[in-house]
């Protein structure tokens, strides 16, 4: 099939480059003019682990092709995605004006009938403002479907290709049909393509992003209780996690989720509620908790030092949201380092692909490192804000000759309390 994205941000260069995996011929479109340049040489502009590899195979095989021209793109695609930006407005909604401008240059452009796809995470009843949009400026026929993306940040490539489910959210079996037969190759193996309707579809996405943000924040209470009460937040954690009803995954306390899905959404389907004057009662607490999550080290390390920090050294290992990715958006080690920079802290810091993200943002306030270990240097203490998998295995005499004072704040629990005891590491982590 024939098939356009609008937009080439995380979720539109993924599922681009995955519908041209199975075949497809597809046509990326973006208006950053520099941008388009660089994916046309082969260069993918975002980190995600075995992108690349799919992204050069389908340019050299002529499947996968850019271009800043909507008009281009509207004469190439059946089926057009729109994966565009959605950001978080001054009060928390999602911010349509993008999603809601190409609906309205669709309306004006189309010459024959086109299946639109909303691709973007976008709040219920955005279905319908696209079709009014386009209706605007047009007679054509034309089809308005939610399909939202499912996809985990460093696993965007398994999940696209191999989806636990499909979900098209439609009113027209036209456009549900050609939807199903572009999807068929992806559920080979059986997982469900579940139609439904549209705003049904689009809340569906929402639910279950809040679902889980709650689910992460639900441990993050537990854990601060253990703390209260001297019990071990992980063998709670295994306790539930065996029950099926509870499941294992999403148990793991620590300094508060991130990202841009989850805060974004979480606020988003708050904002729908407060619109349709519904109050999410759970999603106020949600937020509230997971604000306060993102700091819970900060008291700790007060304590330690005796609230005496300036000129501290710090040491920090992780800046991502979370491993496998570069994205900065939300993170808490971000919360945590402009805290310790109020402190007056000398801060170092080292992270496999997020450095460039943060140096944009912070710039020469921070000391970026070549590696895990430079960060080091006369540390008085390390911070752990992200579970990289180098960061798990450590060598612990390295790491004791190059600190002044063998103190570690781990926010996502990699150690056992007892073995980095016994290392003759003072070691304060979450929940234990």
């Amino acid at each position: 099939m024939n098939i356009t994205v609008v937009g080439t941000g995380y979720v539109g260069l993924v599922t681009g480059t995955c519908l041209a995996e199975t075949g497809n011929d597809v046509l990326c479109i973006d208006i950053d003019e520099s941008k388009i340049e660089i994916m046309k040489s082969g260069q993918v502009p975002i980190y995600e682990p075995h992108l690349d590899l799919l992204f050069q195979r389908n340019i050299k095989a002529g499947r996968l092709n850019f271009s800043t021209q909507l008009q281009e793109g509207l004469n190439h695609g059946e089926i057009i995605f729109l994966a565009l930006p959605t950001p978080e407005d001054e009060d928390g909604s999602a911010d349509l004006k993008y999603v809601i401008g190409v609906a309205e240059e669709i309306g004006k452009r189309i010459s024959d009938y086109k299946i639109i796809v909303d691709k973007s995470t976008v709040p219920v009843g955005t279905s319908e403002k696209v079709r009014d949009a386009i209706s605007k400026h047009t007679n054509i026929d034309f089809d308005v479907v939610s399909n939202p993306e499912f996809l985990r940040e460093g696993f965007a490539v398994d999940d696209f290709l191999k989806p636990e489910r499909i979900i098209i959210g439609s009113s027209s079996d036209k456009a549900t049909e050609q939807m199903k037969r572009l999807y068929k190759p992806y559920v080979r193996s059986g997982n469900p393509i579940i139609v439904m309707d549209e705003k049904s579809a689009e809340l569906t996405k929402y639910a279950a992003n809040a679902f889980l943000a709650t689910k992460i924040t639900f441990m993050n209470e537990i854990a601060n209780f253990c703390e209260k009460v001297g019990a071990d937040v992980d063998k709670v954690r295994i306790g539930i996690g065996t029950d099926s009803r509870i499941g294992k995954r999403f148990l793991f306390p620590g300094i508060g989720y991130g990202g841009s899905c989850f805060p974004k959404d979480v606020k988003a389907l708050y904002k729908s509620g407060k619109d349709s004057n519904y109050d999410f009662k759970i999603l106020d607490a949600v937020l509230d908790v997971n604000a306060k999550q993102k700091l819970v080290l900060i008291p700790k390390i007060r304590d330690h030092f005796k609230n005496d920090l300036k000129g501290k050294n710090i040491a920090v290992w992780g800046l991502a949201f979370k491993p496998e990715t570069d994205d900065i958006r939300e993170a808490p080690s971000l919360e945590i380092i402009n805290t310790l920079l109020e402190y007056n802290c000398n801060i170092s810091v080292y992270d496999p692909e997020a450095m460039p993200n943060v140096e944009r943002k912070l710039g020469d306030k921070i000391e970026f490192s070549k590696s895990m270990y430079d960060t080091l240097d006369k540390a008085d203490a390390l911070i752990i804000c992200t579970e990289w998998s180098i960061f798990r295995t450590p060598d612990f005499n390295k790491v004791k000759e190059l600190m002044r004072s063998h103190t570690i704040f781990d926010g996502r629990n990699l150690y056992d309390v007892d073995d980095l005891q016994k290392e003759g590491f003072k070691y304060i982590s979450i929940g234990r």
